[in-house]
This record gives C-alpha cells, sequence and structure tokens, in this order.
C-alpha cells in the first residue's frame, strides 16, 4: 500500500533518495558545536556562495531559521512587518511573540505578495506609543498564495524601501528555489536585495530534514548564540547536512518537472463541475476551492479510499502538492479519480 499511495499533502512527506542515503553514508562529520563538521561547513558555504552572500547557518528546521533571524534582528517593543497569511506569523506557533517579544504589523497581501507602497505605509513614525519598526518580512514562494512568486522588481522596489527606512529585509525562502527555477530569476539577485534569507532542504528539494539561515558573517555570528539556546546545536549533523548538499547538487533543476505536474492536474481540476475556482498555478502547489455540494471532508475521504492523502487549507479549500516522490503515472492515476467524483 505504501508503494501505491499519492501523498499530496506537502513536498516534505519526500524520502531520501538511495543516492542522498548513499551520500549520507559517506559524509565526513565531526562535532558541529564545535564547528569541527566539515560536511555541514560545505552546506554551509555552498549555500551562502549560491546566494551570493558570507554565511550560512545550518539549523533542524525552516521554523528555526526564520525565529532565530526575527530573534536577531528585533527586540521587545520593536515591530516585524509581514503579510497576514505569512508562514512565520500563522504557522510557527507565536514565535514572534513567545521568542522575541515582538509586535507585527499584518498586512493583506495579493496571494500573499505584497507591494513596496504597503510596506512603506506600515513603517512606524517615531512616537513613544508605537514599537519601533524593526524588521521586514518577505515569503517567496508564499504558501498561502497557493505557491505564488513575487517578481524581481517588486523585491527590488521593496528592498528600496528597507535600504532608505534602515531596517533589515529577511526572506523566508522555504521554497525559493521553486521560485527561481519557475521565473528563471537568479539566486544571487536575492543576496543583494535581502539581508538574511532562511532556505529549506527537505521541502521540495527533498532532504529529510533542514534549512541553512543566510546573511553576513557578523549576523551568523550571532545568530550561533541563539540557535544555541533554542537547542538547535547539533553534534555530528554532518551526515544530515550531506543531504542537502545532494539536494542542492541534483535536485533544483527537476523541481520543473513537479511544477509541470502541478499545472496539468490544476488544468484538469478546472474542468470538474465540483471545483468552484482553482487558483492559479506558478509552482509545485495547487490550490483549489470546492463547490457546497461537494464538502471538503467528503472529497478528501473519497480520495483517501483510492490511496490518495490531501490537505485541507481552509473552508472548502484543498491543496495538494507535487514534489519528488509523485511520477507522472501518480498524476494519470489521480486524474482519473477526479474525473470519477
Amino acid at each position: 500500500m505504501m508503494n501505491s499511495l499519492i501523498d499530496l499533502r506537502s513536498d516534505t512527506v519526500t524520502r531520501p533518495t538511495p543516492a542522498m542515503l548513499e551520500a549520507m553514508f559517506k559524509a565526513p562529520v565531526g562535532d558541529d558545536v564545535y564547528e569541527e563538521d566539515p560536511t555541514v561547513r560545505a552546506l554551509e558555504q555552498e549555500a551562502a556562495a549560491r546566494f551570493g552572500l558570507e554565511a550560512g547557518l545550518f539549523c533542524p528546521s525552516g521554523t528555526m531559521t526564520n525565529q532565530i533571524a526575527i530573534k536577531a534582528h528585533t527586540e521587545p517593543l520593536s515591530e516585524v512587518v509581514c503579510e497576514q497569511n505569512s508562514h512565520i506569523y500563522l504557522w510557527e506557533v507565536g514565535g514572534i511573540a513567545f521568542n522575541s517579544g515582538a509586535s507585527v504589523a499584518l498586512l493583506p497581501g495579493e496571494r500573499g505578495r505584497l507591494t513596496a507602497a504597503q510596506v512603506e505605509a506600515a513603517i512606524r513614525p517615531v512616537n513613544v506609543h508605537y514599537p519601533t519598526t524593526s524588521l521586514i518580512s518577505l515569503e517567496n514562494t508564499h504558501n498561502r498564495g497557493g505557491g505564488s512568486c513575487y517578481n524581481l522588481q517588486e523585491l527590488e522596489a521593496i528592498a528600496e524601501v528597507a535600504q532608505r527606512h534602515r531596517i533589515p529585509l529577511h526572506l523566508d525562502g522555504a521554497r525559493i528555489f521553486n521560485a527561481l527555477v519557475a521565473t528563471g530569476q537568479q539566486a544571487a539577485d536575492y543576496g543583494r536585495i535581502f539581508d538574511t534569507i532562511s532556505v529549506c532542504l527537505s521541502k521540495g528539494l527533498g532532504a529529510p530534514v533542514g534549512s541553512v539561515l543566510l546573511g553576513s558573517k557578523a549576523f551568523i555570528q550571532k545568530t550561533k548564540r541563539i540557535r544555541k539556546v533554542l537547542g538547535g546545536g547539533m553534534r555530528q549533523a554532518g551526515y544530515l547536512a550531506a543531504a542537502g548538499l545532494y539536494a542542492l547538487e541534483h535536485n533544483v533543476a527537476r523541481l520543473a518537472d513537479d511544477h509541470r505536474r502541478a499545472q496539468q492536474v490544476g488544468a484538469t481540476l478546472a474542468l470538474q463541475a465540483y471545483v468552484a475556482e482553482v487558483l492559479a498555478v506558478e509552482t509545485n502547489l495547487v490550490m483549489f476551492r470546492l463547490k457546497p455540494e461537494m464538502p471538503a471532508e467528503q472529497f478528501l475521504a473519497r480520495l483517501e479510499e483510492q490511496g490518495i492523502k490531501a490537505a485541507s487549507f481552509g473552508p472548502q479549500m484543498i491543496r495538494f502538492v507535487t514534489h519528488l516522490d509523485i511520477n507522472d503515472e501518480m498524476i494519470t492515476r489521480l486524474e482519473k479519480v477526479l474525473k470519477s467524483l
């Protein structure tokens, strides 16, 4: 049954390929808390170099890299500007308040995307009654926006606002490589635009665990103490870092296959009478709304009867995610089931 399961809940459900496992088992390792793990150093350096930034910090999760960055950029009585459905606000357990004691200025985005004008209007004037705007955070691709991507010109415009006000700009890049592959943008442009970037290795890239926080050498040195107090110091972490190195070397270009399959499924869903709306498919996420006559719980149950798992993403909203463990044969089978409902 596991071999025939079509799991569309997330791109985090992938398992390492035999080649990735081989790279993990062969990795040279050391104690990373002592900064003696050569594979961790290689991953951090490779990730930073790709984006034109100076240094990286390997962590167990994207939540940790985001929360470390926010903690390092802010202080109590300060505020983070972000989109109202951003991962750092909705899906990280209130970590901005818990870890950093900071406020949040929530802005409504167009499928998660903000404009420079919105960001500038949200920056607080100097007033004893207000928190100080200390960080602007963007998400690309945007999860709740259905895998939507920013265009480079808007990112540059937001960066100009941030630089003019001397406010750091952070990127939650959990699926940044999906955005790069879909748009043809260059990773080095992001290193020029953003002060810090969180890159996830365990979503579309197929590693079993891990994210890397990127920034300047001074910033990353500061974040090592924050990682330690959050329990993120790891010992022979090179076995995990090796999976991330393998993913960067072998699993980026193939994201185009995930995007193609997602677009194929989106086109099929748009033709079904029980589907009210399908968001434009830009990357590997397919978000769609069911009509009232097809309750979401019933839809998911009927899929599961056919060995297909998916996730509810709000009232009558469903998300499909294509990934490394989904192939063309599975997409054909999925389409057959969707048409039969």
